[in-house]
């Protein structure tokens, strides 16, 4: 989309519209007002949609750390079965491959946890716009009611009144989730020697790793 969905409500939701309709008002642009509310329209059906794909990519996520999960239970079964067959070789490559796929799960769960949080958002996000919605097609009903009276009884029409406070308590907390959205700064860059030398420590570490699993899995062997 060309505007991010967040920007979107943010602006429709905090009083950009409604600065619209208000000069609209006074020009008698009624068709411009129902044009707005077609536009929170179009909102809320992009705001549902991707709360939809939120959702898809959480249950995604959550479905392969399942599969992980039972990867890593297959692994262990098949070490087991190596050593039985005094194939410490193979039982090391399987443990090996169970230290990669450990590796992938807290990603995973990452990344099922960050669309879990965005599909929230995005159902605030809904919920903002369909208030939204509500509230200017109950303006535009009460305008257009006010003007036939108007028209009926003098012909005189009543200036609409705008609430800034309202907007600006709306304003300040879109800005905060503006900047919760942003999150904090990157990491700083890491020079080649250390990245080397953590790389390294990553390397015995994960050695380590197999090794242990490996001197376990023998002892549990039927002697």
């Amino acid at each position: 989309m060309a505007e991010n969905i967040l920007s979107r409500v943010r602006r429709l939701v905090s009083g950009g519209v409604e600065d619209l309709i208000d000069s609209m008002e006074k020009a008698g642009g009624e068709s411009v007002m129902r044009e707005a509310i077609r536009e929170v329209d179009r909102a809320l059906d992009d705001a549902r949609a991707e709360t939809g794909r939120a959702a898809a990519r959480k249950a995604q996520a959550f479905r392969q750390v399942q599969m992980v999960s039972a990867k890593l239970k297959e692994l262990e079964g098949k070490a087991k079965f190596a050593l039985e067959q005094n194939r410490e070789d193979l039982a090391e490559a399987a443990i090996a491959r169970q230290v990669d796929l450990e590796a992938q799960v807290p990603v995973l769960e990452a990344a099922g946890c960050e669309a879990g949080e965005e599909e929230e958002h995005l159902h605030a996000c809904v919920a903002a716009l369909a208030a939204r919605k509500r509230q200017m097609e109950a303006d535009f009903a009460a305008l257009a009611a006010a003007r036939r009276e108007a028209s009926a009884a003098s012909g005189a029409a009543a200036d609409a009144t705008y609430d800034d406070g309202i907007v600006e308590k709306a304003q300040r907390a879109f800005d905060r989730a503006m900047d919760l959205a942003g999150g904090a700064a990157g990491p700083s860059a890491i020079e080649p020697k250390t990245a080397k030398q953590l790389a390294e420590i990553e390397a015995l570490e994960r050695s380590e790793k197999i090794n242990a699993r490996l001197t376990a899995l023998k002892a549990d062997l039927p002697r």
